[in-house]
């Protein structure tokens, strides 16, 4: 098993959180950019940004992404929010020189088919307003190999573009579908009509925790063209409600897209955003699916 330590809460400021809560308390992605760690509250409108290297009580900066606020209600909250997943880092292009964070909605309603891409300057932060992708086509084209949808986790490695398809306890079926990098680039700019076909889906039998199957939630990629994946056993039936977590764990996935290696992560925190540093340090962000609690950033050193 891994023991993750724990570095900091991430608090906010109260008078400039949507709600004045103290802290964020539901994030999910985790991008290293630079000095800057970049989070995306899928129960907000907003990014997280703290500095990677900074004390952990200094107060995480919200960035906008979506217009408006939603519901104080939590039931109409969620229903109504963009689900923003999977948060990803793409190489710098003629469009955004320094580089362009994308955050994706999961996919499993039919409002939750949008992305946003948020441009970044030369110091890795953001740039202008952020800017809306429609992914209905590319999630539509997903449909007939995924009967529930539920991109949760995103990244780059080498030339391709990986999404994560995140099972449950009634369709406990994950997956990572590959797309050619520089094709996806061009389509989420309008420069190809239509998205890319996926490259290669790879299915990933995780197994379970005290009979929860384990659903990936996020992912990162590892030098030679493996990568990495946080997997979380919550107890729930779809991909829209949320139920109690049993286990979690940490996965290695070869370039080859086999299952390598599986390690439980002791606690069972809910890990729902993983960024690789320097090699073998993995940060991990939580959302304990209470808007009392505060999202932590947990680390792990690998070896």
């Amino acid at each position: 098993m891994l023991t993750p330590l724990h570095l900091r809460d991430l608090r906010v400021e109260p008078a400039l959180h949507p709600r004045q809560q103290p802290h964020l308390s539901a994030t999910s992605g985790l991008v290293r950019v630079g000095a800057w760690l970049y989070v995306v509250s899928d129960d907000e409108h907003h990014l997280g940004i703290f500095d990677a290297d900074g004390h952990p009580a200094n107060p995480v900066h919200l960035h906008r992404v979506v217009a408006g606020d939603l519901p104080r209600d939590r039931g109409q909250r969620k229903k109504r929010k963009p689900d923003l997943e999977a948060l990803l880092a793409l190489p710098a292009s003629a469009d955004y020189p320094h580089g362009v964070l994308l955050a994706l909605g999961s996919g499993s309603r039919d409002n939750r088919q949008r992305g946003w891409r948020i441009g970044l300057d030369s110091l890795g932060l953001p740039l202008g307003a952020a800017e809306a992708t429609d992914l209905t086509r590319l999630y539509q084209s997903l449909g007939s190999t995924f009967a529930e949808l539920n991109i949760e986790g995103a990244f780059v490695s080498g030339g391709r573009l990986l999404l994560l398809q995140r099972g449950n306890r009634g369709v406990a079926r994950n997956a990572c579908i590959e797309y050619p990098l520089a094709e996806m680039q061009d389509w989420l700019v309008g420069r190809r009509r239509v998205p890319p076909d996926p490259l290669r889906v790879h299915p990933l039998e995780l197994g379970d925790v005290s009979g929860v199957p384990l659903g990936i939630t996020d992912g990162a990629a590892l030098p030679g063209g493996g990568w990495l994946f946080s997997a979380v056993a919550e107890d729930t039936a779809d991909s829209v409600s949320d139920g109690r977590c049993a286990g979690s764990a940490i996965g290695w996935v070869g370039d080859d897209g086999r299952l390598r290696r599986l390690e439980l992560l002791t606690g069972s925190p809910k890990v729902e955003g993983v960024a690789l540093v320097n090699g073998s340090r993995l940060l991990m962000v939580t959302d304990a699916d209470d808007p009392t609690l505060a999202s932590q950033l947990l680390a792990v050193d690998l070896g």
